[in-house]
């Protein structure tokens, strides 16, 4: 009762909803980059929530079924087909033992979200089936897939109720710019009001440099009022630090638990789902909200989850 790695892609990884509790002794979160995606893959097969996926990034493995399941893929549209059939995104489908499971030409986004009904035999650490490839910690033996890996079913399903009722429009549409909101703080009182009105003005490109760890942007400088340097403290996912180049980095999923640059602003965690997908060549606009508005759009984005799952389960 398993799934066959025939190719692990560009980097597929074990992840869930991170390794949380423990940044304060340097162990980093970790976890899906796009939490809406990967819970609406699990809400499709009926699983919790908080169950370990498969993060495929760009260029999505290959994958051969030894036994009946029903899966679920969100986020980028990465081109999946099941043998020689596409396979659509935000909907169950069943597949069957000895059809293979691609990703053959990306078509929007950079990042999908495949779920198994039923779950990954992956033994938890710390609380969580993530990978954490800094640390080689946690998921399938703390790295990415490879060929010839094989990821065991804890209890796969043939079908589920109501399976061609579980789908919604894609959610991920691409676009030329990316607007993510952000909330100001906690040291934008360490940019000048010119260094301020930059970044909120300006638009800026996702680099190649970029990974899970930190989104690296090019574009205008953003003025400190004196230097970049601040008594190290704690990072948040999100969080946008500001060297002393001036050039924006967004921290991710892989961050280190604490930095010593200034943090010009956070991204809200429900624009987490355009920030995930965002690829080098992308262009980012930033908008300021309030932290009451922020909190507002999380609480919407996952009571419309709620819903989602209950009309799945009736």
């Amino acid at each position: 009762m398993s799934v066959v790695v025939e190719k692990g892609g560009l980097l597929t990884t074990v992840q869930d909803m991170g390794r949380t509790g423990y940044q304060q002794f340097g162990i980093s979160v970790c976890g899906v980059m796009d939490p809406r995606a990967a819970a609406l893959a699990n809400a499709l097969v009926g699983n919790p929530d908080g169950e370990a996926v498969l993060e495929c990034t760009f260029l999505g493995p290959t994958l051969r079924f030894t036994c009946d399941n029903c899966i679920a893929i969100t986020g980028g549209d990465l081109g999946a087909v099941l043998d020689s059939t596409p396979v659509p995104t935000y909907r169950a489908i069943a597949v069957r033992a000895g059809q293979t499971l691609q990703f053959t030409t990306p078509r929007t986004g950079f990042r999908a979200y495949l779920a198994f009904a039923g779950g990954l035999e992956i033994v938890p650490i710390m609380g969580s089936r993530s990978t954490d490839l800094k640390m080689k910690l946690g998921g399938y033996q703390g790295r990415r897939l490879e060929r010839g890996n094989i990821l065991n079913f804890r209890c796969p399903q043939a079908t589920l109720s109501n399976l061609t009722e579980r789908y919604i429009a894609p959610e991920f549409i691409p676009r030329k710019e990316y607007r993510l909101r952000v909330v100001l703080g906690p040291q934008d009182d360490a940019f000048t009001q010119a260094g301020l009105d930059t970044f909120l003005r300006e638009s800026y490109t996702v680099t190649p440099q970029s990974d899970r760890m930190g989104s690296r942007l090019d574009g205008p400088a953003i003025e400190h009022r004196q230097t970049a340097d601040i008594i190290s403290d704690g990072i948040s996912f999100g969080a946008i630090q500001v060297p002393p180049s001036g050039k924006p980095i967004i921290m991710l999923c892989d961050r280190q638990t604490t930095g010593g640059y200034t943090k010009i602003a956070t991204v809200i965690s429900a624009d987490f789902r355009l920030l995930a997908q965002t690829k080098p060549g992308d262009r980012l606009l930033f908008e300021a909200v309030s932290i009451q508005e922020a909190q507002q759009a999380l609480h919407d984005q996952w009571s419309a989850l709620h819903l989602l799952r209950k009309n799945f389960n009736r």
